[in-house]
């Protein structure tokens, strides 16, 4: 019998792949959460021109280039107000790696992380793999997190807790009160804050801040990646920033889980971050009036749901036996307990694809509700 890690042991197949691998092929997915628009023309040139001129062939620093760094610093002056040494920044294999590697660098084994719950599937399974615990907490009737109860969640065990906004699967999006309590009480409890952007500009109402904008005392590290707002899920290219002495010790395992991040991805990312950002305002546009759309087919089947107000993620409140059926009729969704125990009872309707197969799959979703019910 073969004796695996016992971290691995209790680390399952996503919830998420599982819904896929029990559709059928032509069905309408409302489970991806990847958009269908194209990556800006000028970021894809930029990684051809790259390639042709034989400088994305090599190992690039372990942080990423100088040039890339420099154009996420100047990403978060720009549209965060904050000050980031490009000294300061880790390139990662997308958002995913800049979380594993925050993860490993600041739990030890059997200490605690919080996170939501429902949340991002990745929160659980990566704090196991540090060998942590994970602490789910429940989120507020509109699925935000709520401070105090992370706050009260904090024990002597707690090494970090997770905030993400605007939220997978949610939609959700934090206010900038709550995200100044995140600051807070990440430096009053003198545990670290791993804060999520992922989806930072894709906001339809309220607006976006980073608890790194209100931290004193260096204990919050900010997550981001190319992959919604440029539609680069398939470049995997991230980073992570946040004080010296902790970009350091993430660095120590980055560098030897990953080396650097994809070098042509890197030259993508670059121009992305620092070229035109009409792409990133017509897509934002689009997935607005798309959940526009998916909310006013909601009110039709007369399920009730938490308004998202970004990402592009609806979760409503479902009958028993919903997502089955939905799925049986040619459509993927995802069960909302497959993002914690909490989300059961919800479904998580992504609408990062066209309207038209939006529309055809409500009709769809619609005649399911009738079933069910």
């Amino acid at each position: 019998m073969t004796d695996f890690s016992r971290r691995v042991e209790q680390v399952s197949i996503s919830g998420i792949r599982e819904v896929f691998e029990a559709a059928s092929e032509d069905a309408i997915n409302l489970g991806l959460g990847q958009p269908d628009f194209p990556t800006p023309d000028h970021a894809r040139q930029a990684a051809v021109e790259a390639i042709q001129a034989g400088e994305a062939d090599g190992y690039t620093s372990n942080k990423g280039t100088r040039e890339l760094r420099a154009a996420i610093s100047a990403k978060h002056a720009r549209d965060n107000d904050l000050e980031v040494d490009p000294e300061d920044v880790i390139a990662t294999a997308g958002g995913s790696e800049a979380l594993h590697i925050a993860l490993e660098a600041h739990v030890d084994a059997g200490e605690e992380v919080i996170f939501p719950d429902p949340g991002f599937v990745s929160y659980d399974a990566l704090t196991r793999l540090a060998g942590g615990t994970p602490n789910p907490v429940r989120l507020r009737e509109d699925l935000t997190l709520d401070p105090e109860t992370v706050e009260e969640a904090i024990t002597d065990d707690t090494a970090a807790f997770v905030v993400n906004s605007p939220a997978n699967p949610t939609g959700a999006v934090q206010s900038p009160a709550d995200m100044r309590e995140f600051a807070r009480i990440a430096d009053e409890h003198d545990v670290l804050c791993i804060t999520d952007e992922v989806y930072e500009h894709i906001v339809f109402e309220g607006e976006h801040r980073s608890p790194l904008e209100f931290s004193e005392e260096g204990n919050v590290v900010l997550i981001n990646a190319c992959s919604k707002t440029y539609s680069m899920t398939g470049w995997r290219l991230g980073w992570v920033t946040g004080p010296t002495d902790r970009i350091e010790r993430m660095l120590r395992v980055h560098q030897y889980v990953q080396a650097c991040a994809s070098a042509p991805a890197q030259y993508a990312a670059e121009a992305a971050l620092s070229g035109p950002q009409d792409a990133v305002e017509e897509m934002v546009a689009a997935f607005e009036r798309r959940r526009d759309v998916l909310l006013d087919g909601l009110d039709d089947m007369g399920l009730t749901y938490p308004t998202p107000k970004g990402a592009f993620y609806a979760m409503p409140r479902v009958p028993d036996g919903w997502v089955e059926e939905v799925l049986a009729r040619g459509v993927v969704v995802v069960p909302g307990d497959a993002f914690g125990q909490h989300g059961d009872g919800y479904a998580r309707i992504s609408y990062a694809t066209g309207i038209e197969q939006l529309k055809e799959a409500i009709e769809i979703m619609d005649a399911a509700t009738r079933a069910v019910r």
